[in-house]
């Protein structure tokens, strides 16, 4: 299953070339556009509540003032597209010169003159070789390219009075009076590219936002400001936890000692976990030959998301004989099963691996933690009966849902994420699919889930029961999935000797309750906004000496903790008490030991949590006694 995000566009204006997705529902999707903040509503009385269509049409109408402006402002911006998107707008320019700060007030200054106006936003119909003419008129290449994409009739073109037009698919408010001045903010400008393609030209996007009335806008502000303060990439790089480097390159991430030890301490944690219900670990290598994934359907299906096969010489390359960086881990899985005659005595087999996968994400999709080029998927896939299946399902199921309560994650829905029959994406039978959607419809209704359906949201092999989390800014994020797949075993023949002797054929079921580990430590990040509970932290105590006498107390100290699996450090600035503590502070360490003369002599600790407070001396013994007895829901107290 492919990991990401995508920003739904509900509104939209010269577009037609550059979907990406059309879904069931003809909702249009644009990978390449990082999430954005999220529905401004928690605070807001029934009353203050931004009623969502007219948002749509409201901010689509401001996307054409805006750029009505651009282009009176700057004559020689051509205009590409520009839709309504989740809280706000853009529209793409090509532009001579770069756009400043100084240019958006002065093009938020024009939309305000030209909403004061009143002009009315007309549709008109137009015969393709008309809509030629104009745009021909007018010199406008990039309109031209979207027209011949345009594969309907009539055209539509939404004109601004009659000063100002586009081509144009709507929705729009009937005014421009109906736009508030006040509730309308030029945020940013940014880069991208045409039609997404990196090979194309070069242009300038103005990021905007709308809102019915100036308090929606203030509160869409505040949450923006929020979402700042716990944005995953800053409180990365200020906790010490991972960098990106130029040299290395973009979407892969450099995890230091302490994003290292996060990493490992959700690891070690699912690996317990999985040990208890039967789990059995495996490695496998990052690359394989290509064959492999033929055999699998992800070269037909998934290449242009893998990273480019490595061939040693011309002619290898042009018959495709080579290897390629793995997207996936199942297959390699699929190997190790095969590797023998299994027995049903052996079923069922659950073969699990924190395998690193790899995808050539374009670098305008990348974002943080949250899209990267390469990630470790807690992956596992069983190797079932068909009568085991359901039962299997259901414990998968349950593993994901215990993932969940111990990392306190509460706000999340379950996807039924099936095929679109009317596409062409999807391998395998019509019989396969409807069994495989089968066993995923019976556990959701076995276990009293509520649930809906993503038509279309299938991995070309097999349905999943997708597990969508909303965080702590209301944006939604695929974390856990598991798959039923009768597809994979049948292209690569897995068998199994039944009880009466016959090779019967297993299902697969693919599994990952954490999803991409990349993704899930961005999330963690922000919605504890990096604050850890003491069994996630990576450093669970700092010892703050408060002169240089109370150094070897405090390293001795340490010294007992660190062979118990308690991470601790020693504060060795030689910065006075205070700046010490605002130090460990900052860096959002849950637990400081203050160690004074009178701490040295009662063998004790001054201590003071971010849960709780001071809870003044407490002896070493019981401090350890308490951690030692951490788990995923210790909170030290004083008794």
């Amino acid at each position: 299953m492919r990991s990401g995000h995508f920003l739904v566009v509900t509104g939209f204006c010269l577009n037609w070339l550059l979907l990406d997705k059309i879904e069931a529902e003809g909702k249009i999707t644009f990978p390449n556009l990082k999430p954005i903040y999220p529905a401004v509503h928690k605070s807001m009385s029934n009353s203050e509540q931004p009623d969502k269509s007219n948002l749509q049409k409201l901010r689509h109408t401001a996307s054409h003032v805006m750029a009505m402006a651009v282009q009176k402002l700057f004559p020689k911006a051509q205009v590409t597209i520009g839709p309504s998107i989740e809280n706000g707008f853009y529209y793409d320019f090509d532009s001579p010169d770069p756009f400043t700060e100084k240019d958006l007030k002065a093009i938020k200054k024009e939309m305000t003159k030209i909403i004061n106006r009143k002009l009315p936003l007309v549709r008109e119909e137009v015969s393709r070789e008309e809509a030629r003419r104009r745009i021909e008129s007018i010199q406008e290449p990039y309109k031209l390219e979207i027209l011949e994409g345009i594969k309907t009739e009539p055209i539509t073109i939404y004109h601004l009075g009659d000063q100002w037009w586009d081509l144009c698919g709507g929705p729009h408010v009937e005014s421009t009076a109906e736009l508030n001045p006040d509730a309308i903010e030029l945020e940013s400008v940014a880069g991208a590219y045409w039609r997404g393609d990196e090979t194309k030209a070069q242009l300038q996007r103005i990021y905007g936002t709308a809102w019915e009335s100036p308090e929606q806008l203030a509160e869409y502000k505040r949450r923006k400001e929020e979402a700042l303060r716990r944005d995953h990439r800053k409180l990365g790089r200020e906790l010490g936890l991972f960098v990106f480097a130029d040299p290395v390159g973009p979407g892969l991430p450099l995890w230091t000692p302490k994003g290292t030890v996060l990493r490992s301490l959700l690891e070690d944690f699912l690996k317990q976990e999985q040990l208890k219900r039967g789990y059995l670990p495996v490695v496998t290598p990052h690359i394989a030959r290509v064959d492999l994934f033929k055999i699998s359907g992800h070269w037909q299906k998934y290449s242009e998301d893998m990273f480019p096969m490595m061939a040693e010489t011309a002619e290898d390359k042009a018959n495709e004989i080579g290897f390629v960086m793995k997207p996936m881990n199942c297959p390699f899985h699929i190997q190790i099963y095969k590797s023998e005659l299994r027995s049903y005595r052996e079923l069922p087999m659950r073969l699990a691996e924190f395998g690193t996968v790899y995808r050539y994400e374009q670098s305008g999709e990348l974002g943080g933690l949250t899209r990267v080029r390469g990630f470790t998927v807690d992956d596992s896939h069983l190797f079932v009966t068909p009568e085991q299946l359901d039962a299997e399902f259901l414990s998968v199921v349950d593993l994901i849902l215990t993932v969940f309560k111990s990392l306190q994650l509460q706000n999340f829905r379950a996807r039924l994420s099936f095929r679109d029959p009317t596409s062409d994406k999807y391998i395998g039978s019509d019989e396969a699919w409807d069994k495989a959607e089968g066993a995923i419809r019976r556990a959701v209704e076995t276990l009293g889930m509520s649930h809906f359906e993503g038509i279309g949201e299938a991995a070309f092999y097999g349905p999943k029961l997708d597990f969508i989390f909303q965080d702590a800014l209301d944006r939604e994020w695929q974390l856990g999935t598991v798959q039923v797949d009768y597809i994979l075993p049948e292209r690569f023949d897995l068998e199994y000797v039944a009880e009466d002797g016959t090779r019967k054929r297993p299902v697969m079921i693919h599994r990952a309750p954490f999803g991409s580990l990349e993704r899930l430590i961005g999330i963690l990040i922000e919605e504890y906004a990096g604050d850890f509970p003491l069994w996630m932290a990576p450093v669970q105590i700092r010892l703050l000496p408060v002169t240089e006498e109370q150094m070897p107390f405090a390293q001795q100290v340490a010294d007992q903790m660190r062979p118990l699996g308690i991470r601790v450090e020693v504060d060795n600035s030689g910065e006075r008490l205070g700046k010490m503590i605002r130090n460990a502070e900052k860096q959002k360490i849950p637990m400081m030991a203050v160690v004074g003369a009178k701490e040295v002599e009662a063998n004790s600790l001054s201590i003071r949590t971010r849960a709780s407070g001071e809870l003044g001396a407490i002896s070493v013994a019981e401090v350890i006694e308490k951690m030692k007895e951490r788990s995923p829901n210790t909170v030290i107290s004083r008794t």
